[in-house]
């Protein structure tokens, strides 16, 4: 058993002065503060002084970093993307496909499906990458209107059987799916996705309000990248940004890197979606990390220049990481650290249903970072592995 300490903890939603938090193996045991409770005796101390301990980030967009994309990467390709994850105090991650052919769509899914089986089966010698915890499957049920980057001649209208033959290739691991409500065959994909309990997400879409609405009622319950590919709100029209911001069953993510969003914008979709309902995702593609050139998303080609990822004037991801999501909404929004952490912990993992890890409490998996009090990343803990 290992306790750690520091000049505070956030659960996230407790803050916990000069806290005792217990591990033994990979799972936390208590969550108490040493002014009510000792360190057991014969029990190592890990002090991190006049830091704060808070659960490891949780992304659930990620298209790749360090140089490597998801889609296209091998086991070491793999393992460098979680490296640089992990730098950032991101603990698990969902790796997210990007619209291709089907054959390169199916083996990229079963590649990916063996990294997270690995990845569970860990003996100890990943402690310095974050984990890949399921699938993001982006595409390629996605409007050709709000496509963004997505290849035109891959997409698809979504059937049960396609959606059938993606979940087969990936062993049961999409835990994720956007999807555009409008196109014909949705609803009933929707539906089935559901039931076999992937978090189905709208995006990429042009839906108008009453599509967006009966997405709802088939049980999608979850936003992509909110504003971004996606038809413009109109206080006429709302359409599908109308129903994402005012329907409190939908969760909702965004990109706060001050590219993809105006910080106003920001601050008017974290007061729509409020502490429970809003999401940051990092949407990172393999330039993450890297210097400014053209790198891969996918099938294609990316050029990243003043920290814009562009494919004929798109933008085409980011490369912004989840340490610098969480203190621009701190600036943008004014929103104190705690409140700000939800976004990149909690709330990703209810959204994913991971409900072992987004927050420190006994029986979650020991998965936490170690912050600064302005929010930069000091150490990252997977497992409850001391680096």
């Amino acid at each position: 058993m290992i306790a750690f300490t520091a000049n505070c903890l956030y659960t996230p939603l407790e803050r916990v002065q000069q806290p005792l938090l217990l591990v033994d193996g990979h799972t936390i045991v208590e969550v108490d503060s040493r002014a009510s409770r000792q360190v057991p005796q014969g029990v190592q101390v890990v002090d991190f002084g006049d830091a704060i301990l808070a659960p490891g980030f949780v992304d659930i967009h990620v298209h790749g970093g360090a140089g490597h994309d998801v889609m296209q990467a091998d086991p070491s390709g793999l393992a460098a993307v979680g490296q640089l994850l992990f730098k950032h105090g991101v603990t698990g991650y969902f790796p997210t496909t990007v619209t291709a052919p089907l054959d390169q769509t199916w083996s990229a899914l079963d590649r990916l499906a063996n990294a997270i089986e690995s990845a569970a089966r860990d003996d100890g010698s990943r402690k310095e990458r974050a984990q890949p915890l399921g699938i993001h499957l982006e595409g390629p049920f996605l409007s050709h209107t709000r496509r963004g980057v997505h290849p035109s001649e891959n997409l698809l209208s979504p059937t049960l059987s396609t959606f059938d033959r993606f979940w087969q290739a990936a062993r049961g691991h999409i835990r994720v799916m956007t999807i555009a409500p409008e196109l014909e065959g949705a609803r009933e994909v929707i539906a089935e996705a559901a039931r076999r309990g992937v978090c189905v997400s709208l995006g990429h879409s042009n839906a108008d309000l009453n599509s967006t609405r009966d997405a709802v009622a088939a049980g999608a319950r979850h936003a992509t990248h909110t504003f971004n590919a996606m038809r413009p709100l109109d206080h006429r029209d709302p359409g599908i940004i109308g129903e994402v911001l005012t329907d409190s069953r939908l969760s909702a993510d965004i990109i706060v890197d001050g590219i993809h969003l105006d910080p106003a914008i920001v601050e008017l979709f974290l007061k729509a979606k409020g502490p429970d309902g809003a999401v940051l995702i990092t949407d990172a593609i393999s330039a993450t990390g890297m210097p400014e050139g053209r790198y891969r998303l996918g099938t294609f080609d990316v050029e990243v220049k003043g920290g814009r990822c562009l494919v004929g004037g798109k933008l085409a991801g980011s490369v912004l990481t989840m340490d610098r999501a969480v203190r621009n909404v701190m600036q943008f929004a004014h929103w104190d650290l705690q409140q700000a952490l939800r976004l990149a912990t909690l709330n990703p993992a209810r959204v994913a249903g991971l409900a072992n890890r987004g927050r420190l409490a006994a029986g979650a998996e020991a998965d936490f970072v170690v912050l600064s009090p302005g929010g930069e990343v000091r150490t990252t803990i997977i497992r409850g592995q001391n680096i």
